[in-house]
């Protein structure tokens, strides 16, 4: 039973989550000073560009991914408001650090005291802004 149970695993298809060179950046920009948001060039050539308004409207954290969902956002879409609503003044979205998460993302703290999304290259690489990946996207 035991071999099997083997040759039944290894046709089973598995997502692979490994590491691809697209999802690998050669270069990351965080221009947390000018408060401008970030560059990734990625090793197969592609360069993605995100406002820090679009990675906190894209943060991956459990509690962003929910509200995002019960509203119908998309990761980097801003909440809009409600019929009728008046917008109440809320700063732009900035980021007062950024820190590597080992070798694989990055976690940034945000000036609303938002720290909890871990945003993986893979992640990133997901949601580029640029008109080529979200054309893709569709």
């Amino acid at each position: 039973m035991g071999r099997g149970w083997r040759a039944i695993l290894k046709f089973m298809a598995l997502p692979d989550f490994t590491p691809r060179v697209g999802n690998d950046p050669k270069s990351v920009l965080i221009h947390l000073t000018t408060g401008t948001g970030m560059e990734i060039e990625w090793k197969d050539g592609h360069r993605s560009v995100y406002t820090f308004a679009f990675l906190r409207d894209a943060c991956p954290c459990a509690l962003c991914e929910d509200e995002r969902g019960k509203s119908g956002r998309k990761a980097g879409e801003a909440a809009k408001l409600a019929p009728g609503a008046l917008p109440m003044f809320k700063p732009a979205a900035k980021a007062l650090s950024a820190e590597a998460v080992g070798k694989y993302a990055l976690r940034f703290s945000w000036n609303d005291k938002h720290d909890l999304g871990i945003y993986s290259w893979f992640y990133l690489r997901e949601v580029c802004p640029c008109a080529e990946c979200a054309a893709a996207r569709k």
